[in-house]
Formats: C-alpha cells, sequence, structure tokens
C-alpha cells in the first residue's frame, strides 16, 4: 500500500439522500479489492451502513472510513474514503468529515439533479475549501437526464461545473460513459460491471459528443493562461494539457470536473476512481494545516503535510466502544507511533495513544505508526472530544475547531425505574461524547431530563440507541421545540448585588453591566469569546473588582443565559461588558461574585426588551401539479413563506420557509393532500424573532 503522500487521497462522499451515495461507495470497495462481494442498501448489506438502525431504514446514519488501494497507470494509490449521510438531521456528519477530508465527490441523483441537502453540503464543503468532483449517478433511472443534471449544478449552486464524460444512453438504455477528452466509448461489461470494454463513440452520439467536447476545451482552456492564448491563437491543446489545466482548477476551486454513470448497474464507477486520483488533490497539495500558538493565542502557525514535522492530528469523531472508545483523528503532520504520550492543547490534558487502527467500516486492522495524511482510529484517547487538537507535548499548536449547528427540537426523557436512573446519566455523556449536535440537560423544575438534536429522527435514532444499545429504558414526551431567548434593546448600568450576613463572614458582591445585541461577525471582529452565542468583556478600569473575581462574574452571567431568563429556553446573541463593581477585603468571594453576575443579568434582560426566538425551517416540497394549490394553501396556514416555485417536468419543487412549531406530522398531512404523491425535505434555515401574541403562549406553557 502506497505510504507516499502523492499517492494517497482522503476524499468523502457526499449527497442529498437517496442519491446513491452508498451504493457507490459499494462499488468502490469491490472495484479496489477490499470487499469480496458487493453489498446493497436495499438488502440490508452495505458495509458503509453497518449500524441495525442503517440497515433497517435504509439510510446512512453515521459517516463511516474506509481505506483500500486503487492502481492507476501503473502505480498503486491508497485512498480513504468516508460516506456520510444525507439526511439532514445528521448534517454533523457531514460537517467534521468535511473538516478533516481533501477532497469530496459530490453525488447527484440523474433524474432529480441538485436538490435541497445537495446545496447543503456543497456550501458546507464550500466552508471548509473542499475540491471537488461532480458524479451525476442513476442514469439507468427512468426520467434521467445528464443535461439537466448538469445545468442545476451550474444554476442552483453556482458553480463552474465543466462536463469531462456524457454518458451513452439513458433510463433503461443506459450502457456506459463517453470520456470527453480522449473521445473513447467505454463499456462495463460482466456479472459486475468488472471488465471495462474501450471502443469507438457510437456514431449517434457523435454530434453531441462534439459539442460538449467543445464546451470542455473553452471552459479548461479558461483555467491556465498558456492554453487560454493557445486556444485563441487556433491551436486545439492536448490532452495532457487539459487534464493538467483541469487539475489545477480543481485544485484551487476554480471548476468541478462532472462524471457519469449508474453506481446500482456497476456502469462507471472505475472511471470515478481514475478521476479521483487524477483531480483530487493529495495531503501535500493542500496548503499546510493552520493553527494557533496555545500559550499565545495571537500568534498564527503553521504545520507542513510531513512526516518529519511535529505531530498534530484533529479529532473528528469519536466512538463509544466495549473494547475502549474510538477517536477518529486525521494526522496533519509528524508520525503517531503506538504508546506515544500526545496533549490536548485545548484543555492541557495529557494522552496515551495505547492503540492505532486503520478503519474498514466496523473492522479494524492494528497499526504500529500514522503518518501524516492518513485518517485513523486510535484507542486510548480519554479526554479528547470531536473537534479538538492532539499533537506533540513539546511543540504545541491549536488547530481550528469545527462548527456545530444548534439543536433545534427537543423531547423529555424519563427513566423507567431506579436501575434505569442511575444509567441513563453514562448513557446520555457517551452519546455527547459521540455527537456534538446533542445536547441533554436536567430540569431541576419539572425532574425532568430535556435531550434536544436536530430533527424528529435523530431524537428517535437516540432513544433507539439508549434502548436497543444500551439497555435503559425510557418513557418519552412529545417533541418540542427547541425555542432561545434574546434582547431587542441595549440596557446599561445593570446592577446585580449579592450581600448575605449570617454571623461570622458574609458574602459580598457587587457588578454593574451593559448588555447589549451580538452576533458571531461583531464578535469575530472584537476578537471575542463567543461561544454558546455569549461574549463578555471586562471593561473595568481602576480595580474596582480584583482581577480574581472576574471569571466568577463571567460564570454567572453564562450560566444564568444558559438556563434562560424568561422562559427556560437558553439566551443568546447577547454581549456583557463588566463596567463597574465594587468588593469587601473580607466578604468578597468566588461564588458572591458569580451570584453578583447572575443577579445583574436578569435585570439587565428586563430592561432589554426580551424577545423569543424561533427556529425557521427551509423547506422544499415536490408536488405533482394537481396538489400544487392545496399544498400552497396548507403552507400558508402554517405561517410559511413561499421563497420559489421551479418547475421540475410534471411535478413543482416549492421553496419555503416555515417555523418548526408549525411543521410537526407535517409528511402525514403531506401524503393526505397529494394521495401520497408529494414529498419534502426540511433543514434548518435561521432563528428569528416569534410574534408576540404566540411567544405568551409559549412563555405560560413553560410556566404551567
Amino acid at each position: 500500500m502506497a505510504s507516499d503522500l502523492s499517492r494517497i487521497r482522503n476524499f468523502g462522499i457526499c449527497a442529498h439522500i437517496d442519491a446513491g451515495k452508498t451504493t457507490v461507495s459499494e462499488r468502490i470497495l469491490y472495484y479496489t479489492g477490499k470487499n469480496y462481494k458487493i453489498g446493497e442498501v436495499h438488502e440490508g448489506t452495505a458495509t458503509m451502513d453497518f449500524l441495525q438502525e442503517e440497515q433497517e431504514r435504509g439510510i446512512t446514519i453515521q459517516s463511516a472510513a474506509t481505506t483500500c488501494p486503487w492502481t492507476h497507470m501503473g502505480t498503486e494509490y491508497k485512498l480513504n474514503l468516508i460516506d456520510t449521510p444525507g439526511h439532514v438531521d445528521f448534517t454533523i456528519e457531514v460537517e467534521r468529515s468535511l473538516r478533516v477530508l481533501d477532497g469530496a465527490v459530490a453525488v447527484f441523483d440523474g433524474k432529480e439533479g441538485v436538490e435541497a441537502q445537495s446545496e447543503t453540503v456543497w456550501r458546507q464543503a464550500d466552508r471548509y475549501r473542499v475540491p471537488r468532483l461532480c458524479f451525476v449517478n442513476k442514469m439507468d433511472k427512468i426520467g434521467a437526464s445528464f443535461d439537466f443534471s448538469y445545468e442545476t449544478i451550474l444554476k442552483r449552486l453556482g458553480a463552474n461545473a465543466i462536463a469531462i464524460q456524457y454518458p451513452i444512453g439513458v433510463g433503461n438504455d443506459h450502457k456506459g460513459i463517453i470520456d470527453l477528452l480522449t473521445e473513447r466509448a467505454f463499456y462495463f461489461e460482466g456479472e459486475k460491471g468488472e471488465t471495462v470494454r474501450e471502443a469507438d463513440v457510437p456514431d449517434e452520439l457523435k454530434e453531441t459528443v462534439a459539442k460538449w467536447r467543445t464546451m470542455l476545451i473553452e471552459k479548461a482552456s479558461e483555467l491556465d493562461d498558456k492554453l487560454t492564448e493557445k486556444y485563441l491563437s487556433g491551436e486545439i491543446p492536448s490532452i495532457a494539457e487539459l487534464k493538467a489545466a483541469l487539475r489545477k482548477g480543481v485544485l484551487s476551486r476554480a471548476c468541478y470536473p462532472v462524471l457519469a454513470g449508474a453506481a446500482l448497474r456497476n456502469v462507471g464507477v472505475q472511471a470515478l476512481l481514475d478521476a479521483v486520483v487524477d483531480y483530487l488533490p493529495s495531503p501535500h497539495e493542500k496548503p499546510e494545516v493552520e493553527g494557533t500558538n496555545p500559550r499565545d493565542k495571537e500568534e498564527k502557525m503553521t504545520r507542513p503535510h510531513d512526516d518529519t514535522a511535529p505531530f498534530s492530528a484533529l479529532v473528528f469523531k469519536v466512538v463509544a466502544d466495549q473494547h475502549g472508545d474510538l477517536t477518529y483523528m486525521r494526522v496533519y503532520s509528524g508520525k503517531l507511533t503506538k504508546g506515544m504520550r500526545i496533549i490536548n492543547p485545548g484543555n492541557g490534558e495529557r494522552e496515551l495513544a495505547s492503540r492505532i487502527f486503520e478503519m474498514h467500516a466496523k473492522d479494524r486492522i492494528p497499526l504500529d505508526e500514522a503518518s501524516a495524511g492518513n485518517i485513523v482510529a486510535v484507542v486510548g484517547i480519554k479526554k479528547s472530544f470531536t473537534g479538538d487538537t492532539l499533537c506533540d507535548v513539546d511543540k504545541p499548536i491549536l488547530l481550528e475547531r469545527m462548527h456545530f449547528p444548534e439543536p433545534v427540537i427537543s423531547m423529555s426523557i424519563e427513566p423507567k425505574s431506579q436501575a434505569d436512573r442511575a444509567k441513563l446519566g453514562d448513557a446520555l455523556t457517551v452519546i455527547r461524547r459521540e455527537d456534538p449536535s446533542f445536547r441533554s440537560f436536567f430540569n431541576e423544575e419539572t425532574g425532568q431530563t430535556i435531550i434536544s438534536g436536530m430533527g424528529e429522527l435523530h431524537l428517535e435514532i437516540i432513544k433507539n440507541k439508549l434502548v436497543r444499545d444500551m439497555k435503559v429504558n425510557v418513557e418519552v414526551g412529545k417533541p418540542q421545540v427547541a425555542y432561545r431567548e434574546a434582547i431587542s434593546r441595549k440596557a446599561e448600568d445593570c446592577r446585580g448585588l449579592f450581600k448575605k450576613q449570617s454571623g461570622g463572614r458574609g458574602q459580598f458582591g457587587d457588578c454593574t453591566i451593559t448588555l447589549e445585541p451580538f452576533t458571531a461577525a461583531q464578535a469575530e471582529a472584537e476578537e471575542l469569546d463567543f461561544t454558546d452565542s455569549i461574549a463578555f468583556e471586562n471593561a473595568i478600569v481602576g480595580g474596582s473588582v480584583p482581577k480574581e473575581f472576574i471569571p466568577s462574574i463571567e460564570y454567572g452571567i453564562r450560566q444564568t443565559a444558559l438556563a434562560g431568563v424568561i422562559s427556560g429556553f437558553p439566551l443568546i446573541n447577547i454581549k456583557a461588558t463588566l463596567t463597574d463593581g465594587k468588593y469587601h477585603d473580607v466578604d468578597s468571594s468566588q461564588v458572591a461574585f458569580e451570584q453578583a453576575g447572575r443577579l445583574a443579568l436578569l435585570e439587565a434582560v428586563q430592561k432589554a426588551s426580551p424577545i423569543l426566538l424561533e427556529p425557521i425551517m427551509k423547506v422544499v416540497v415536490t408536488v405533482p401539479e394537481e396538489y400544487f394549490g392545496a399544498i400552497t394553501g396548507d403552507m400558508s396556514s402554517r405561517r410559511g413563506m413561499i421563497l420559489e416555485q421551479e418547475d421540475r417536468g410534471v411535478v413543482k419543487l416549492v421553496t419555503c420557509e416555515v417555523p418548526l412549531s408549525e411543521m410537526f406530522g407535517y409528511t402525514t398531512q403531506l401524503r393526505s393532500l397529494s394521495q401520497g404523491r408529494a414529498s419534502n425535505t426540511m433543514e434548518f434555515h435561521e432563528y428569528r424573532p416569534m410574534p408576540r401574541s404566540l411567544q405568551e403562549e409559549v412563555i405560560k406553557a413553560m410556566k404551567a
């Protein structure tokens, strides 16, 4: 297996749900020789969908990693592949995979083209600057159209797509693909498409191929100045020159080559693997990984993708296991050897990499070391979680953390017995370690445990995991919307005075704050910590509060905000500025100032016109034309705002923004209104202020 960095490709397969990601992954495993037979999603035998929930539902829930070899042009390459989920409830799995990958293959349904979740995944890849290939899958589907899918990539994603293949036939007539660079046809024969036969372009496609190849040459020539001059002077660039220009464009994300095929029919996957090697970057073609000095956050640092550099890695996934938790990490620089001591610069904890594994879905292959550019799983890491950096003890670096979406839906969960109560706390801790988009807390007033996640399916999977895998018997309540509190104006000179005298030493803490609405962009501009969407700034001049008590004031403010002030939902998008205070030489303590911070925030929120924010979902409904009126009327009754309508053959795509609180049970109602012919996708868009009348209802219900 290749160890040379230039022969490693770290890439992921990502797309909208049901576009065929896992089917593509299973073919990759078969053709690379990693699997001796092809697993099928619809039969529940897919290697990469190994969880019981995944096999029963036929969807990917967690990302799965594997390593496989591929020989191209006589050279063997090492492919580190991650298959990611398509369902919006598990978007965190895509997020953390894209953070550590060098490239990605975006898979599109050949009939549907770019769909709602395709756009979300594409934007996530943009955020992490990931080069991509596009694979238009399911060309064997009735109604499939390469031309239509290609247009949606251009228009809906705004991407500079360049077709480098064209399908031979569509639907039941789909037989193979044409390489537009070489103008050769390829057919995938044998029982499982393992034999690739090269032939001339069919006569009926020669004119079409000439048109698409001209477009390819024009677009590729624009990627390289020398090629532009050559093309403008009337010369046709060579195949090698076109490939070099395309590779340069992919690495700089100036273009996205588009390929075609039908993974279920075993058409085009080997050509896709060749394209992964030809166009996606090796680790050393990516910029040096950036970070900061943990001892001085202002000092920027980099690490080269090199075995000889100091060790650095990013944890992107933690999986609880009875034989020891598996910590998945991407090694960016240096080498990790079995038994090596490393440090987490974020929390200062030292860790031991007792065992290292190369993963193949749920199977593990022991390694003695892991070098730069590789993705491995490690046993022995105790106090590091998703997004944490692990590095050389003597030469630390803190890599950029990941973005985790806020949960939008909650439900209560209660253990059925005392024994289950004891197990529940440990089980929730394990799930929180595994899934950063999951939250849980104990409500002191109601005596209930509240769990929060990204959607109804997400919470259902969590419940099943507790009951089925962790053997904790629980009763669950109905899903509830996870609202947020905010303020609508600035409040100044808000005092928190905590004074208690009970004989002997008393308690005294006094602070004054200014509270104002704040955003992540403002926090970045002012270089303030914005953890949990709360910023804190110390503006005291002259030492009216000793320095050792200021963190206690901040802690009191943050904890009170997280618990909520007007309704029990977390208070977000605020900045608290400490402007003044008083202390007592004997009676002041950290606890007293913590309470003073709490009281100051409570007063400030009341002065700052508090409001409730509700999660707004982006909903895309695919509906036959005859049911369009009924669907849009129903959407309006749900406080939905229709943003756009698009004709897709005999159906319409309706894009709306709707409050989550109005969407419970929507799928059932949609089926009823359309006789089962309409479908929808839904994803979180943003938090917005609620209408005052509804706000009062929610607050009253929370206090009842």
